[in-house]
């Protein structure tokens, strides 16, 4: 507890500095790749036009143009300067898909600093470009039984154990407090800059926002500057896996339950005794029990609606996405494209849509092919 709230006073410190403003404005901006576009998905939006030639029109906030190719770098680089600022030089990190991993990796390269990230052994088979990524950037890349889950476990072990010199840079919008606020704040950009992009393309404000949900950053990271305006629907997408009643998702605030897991209470996969249901998705990145508290809260607000994808609609939305507008979308975002396919028909003519492309697809191309 001690170190948590020496980090909630270090976080605030940074946030007040000129200096670190500076610093971070400019390598979100030469690093980074910042501001990210908001592309208008012309071909994608004629899909849902009806025979009047109605519907929707459908932006990408492309994170997956991010250097690294996922959103989790909006996060991973201040996180790395602060605990470089504090003094701490080993950095312990868990990853799920692998996107954080590049992402803490590429940050650690940055900035001089070491770094060990746990990840599943099944999911460094199914995800294994980004484990070559993040050897070659110089990261100890430390195999763990099970899956993100038992990752994140051996991660804060590892922190805990090291306290004086390790730093545990969490990627997901859980965990102890400052833990979930910090991420969300850094991954805040996100919706800051499709508020602005808005107003220069339309001269207004989505009228839909739509991302994926896992853990919660990707999100939370658009929905945050967009929460206190009713008029924005807002819109998250859960991995329903092989099917809700197969037992096999990762639907954690459709089906779960409140608890307390890894540091903070929010909905949770579990059964009658309190014991973790172990997730699935065909989108690695969306395999954990637990969700940000946050977005559990706006749950039960009912300021945020919660929708679910099966595996199959998710890979047709890859291969949709690919074949009309040449992007490659990670699963994890394919599922956030797939309830398009649902929610678009509902939709008034001219209604404008944001969805978060987290991430780069190239890491599924295997998965996709095996599909196929």
């Amino acid at each position: 507890m001690a170190s948590l709230f020496h980090l909630e006073r270090e976080l605030n410190a940074a946030l007040d500095d000129p200096l670190f403003q500076v610093e971070l404005e400019t390598l979100l901006r030469d690093y980074v790749g910042r501001e990210t576009p908001l592309y208008f998905a012309e071909r994608l939006s004629e899909r849902y036009k009806d025979k009047n030639g109605r519907g929707p029109e459908i932006y990408l906030k492309r994170e997956d143009l991010v250097h690294g190719g996922a959103h989790k770098l909006n996060n991973a680089l201040p996180q790395a300067m602060l605990a470089k600022r504090m003094g701490l030089k080993n950095i312990v990190a868990a990853t799920g898909a692998g996107q954080h991993g590049v992402a803490v990796a590429n940050s650690c390269a940055r900035l001089g600093l070491d770094c060990k990230i746990f990840m599943g052994k099944h999911d460094m088979e199914r995800q294994s470009s980004n484990v070559i990524l993040m050897n070659l950037a110089g990261a100890k890349v430390i195999a763990v039984d099970g899956g993100f889950k038992e990752a994140t476990s051996e991660a804060i072990k590892g922190w805990v154990e090291n306290l004086q010199t390790s730093y545990f840079l969490s990627g997901t919008a859980v965990g102890p407090h400052p833990l979930p606020e910090m991420v969300k704040r850094f991954q805040t950009v996100i919706g800051k800059e499709t508020c602005k992009q808005a107003k220069e393309k339309w001269g207004g404000k989505p009228d839909v926002l739509v991302a994926c949900v896992g853990s919660g950053s990707n999100a939370l990271g658009l929905f945050d500057e967009f929460v206190g305006d009713n008029d924005v629907r807002l819109i998250g997408v859960e991995a329903a896996g092989t099917g809700l009643d197969t037992g096999k998702h990762s639907a954690t605030l459709t089906m779960g339950d409140v608890g307390v897991f890894h540091g903070s209470m929010g909905y949770l996969l579990q059964d009658d005794e309190g014991q973790i249901i172990v997730p699935y998705s065909i989108g690695v990145g969306l395999e954990y029990p637990a969700v940000s508290p946050e977005l559990s809260f706006l749950k039960d607000a009912g300021r945020v609606e919660f929708h679910t994808v099966i595996d199959q609609e998710a890979t047709e939305a890859f291969k949709r996405v690919c074949t009309l507008e040449g992007i490659f979308a990670a699963l994890e975002t394919c599922h956030a494209l797939a309830y398009l396919e649902k929610l678009c028909p509902t939709l008034p003519d001219g209604a404008k849509v944001v969805v978060c492309c987290s991430g780069r697809g190239d890491k599924d191309a295997q998965t996709i092919i095996n599909q196929f």
